[in-house]
C-alpha cells in the first residue's frame, strides 16, 4: 500500500524560499525563533499565544551548529534540526518552519517582513533581534510572559537524575 507524505512536510521551508512562501500566507504575519530542542508544554503554549497575534506563524529554528554556539552544553541539541523542524511543523498553530545557520535570525526576519515579532518572556523587547526593523516598517514586537516554568535544560537535568 502507498501512503501519502505527511502534510507537515509542506510547512518546512528552506531559507532561500522564505520570502516567496511568506507572501502566500494569510496576513498579519507573526515571526518567532528559537532552538525548540525538546518540545514541551512551555513551548507549545508560547507558540499558540504567538500565533494568536496574527493569521500566520513562521518559526525560524536555530541550526545544530547555531545551537552549539549558544553554550547550552556539549550534548545539545539533543534532536537534529530535521527532527525539530518536523515536530514544529506538525503543530496546528505553526504555518511555516524555516531555519538559520547564523547566531541570530535577522536575515529570516528581513526576508519575510513580519507584522508581529515575538519572543518568550525572558527577552525584554528592546533586546529582541529584529525589533528596530519590525518597528521601522510599522510592525509590533512582543515579549510573551511564560505561563509554564519549563525548559529543555531543566527537563534534561531531571532526566539525568532519574
Amino acid at each position: 500500500m502507498h501512503y501519502p507524505r505527511p502534510a507537515l512536510e509542506a510547512k518546512i521551508c528552506p531559507p532561500e524560499q522564505l520570502a516567496a512562501a511568506a507572501r502566500q500566507l494569510p496576513q498579519p504575519l507573526v515571526f518567532t525563533n528559537g532552538c525548540f530542542d525538546i518540545l514541551h508544554r512551555g513551548h507549545v503554549t508560547y507558540l499558540a499565544q504567538a500565533a494568536a497575534l496574527g493569521q500566520s506563524l513562521i518559526v525560524a529554528v536555530n541550526s545544530d551548529a547555531s545551537v552549539k554556539r549558544q553554550g547550552k552544553g556539549a550534548e545539545r541539541p539533543v534532536n537534529r534540526l530535521e527532527d525539530r523542524l518536523a515536530v514544529l511543523a506538525a503543530l496546528a498553530c505553526v504555518s511555516l518552519v524555516t531555519w538559520f545557520e547564523e547566531d541570530t535570525p535577522i536575515e529570516r526576519i528581513l526576508a519575510c517582513r513580519p507584522d508581529v515579532l515575538v519572543k518568550g518572556g525572558d527577552w525584554p523587547v528592546e533586546k529582541i533581534v529584529g525589533a528596530p526593523e519590525v518597528y521601522a516598517w510599522g510592525g509590533s514586537v512582543h515579549s510573551i510572559p511564560f505561563l509554564h516554568q519549563t525548559s529543555t535544560t531543566a527537563l534534561l537535568e531531571k532526566i539525568r537524575r532519574l
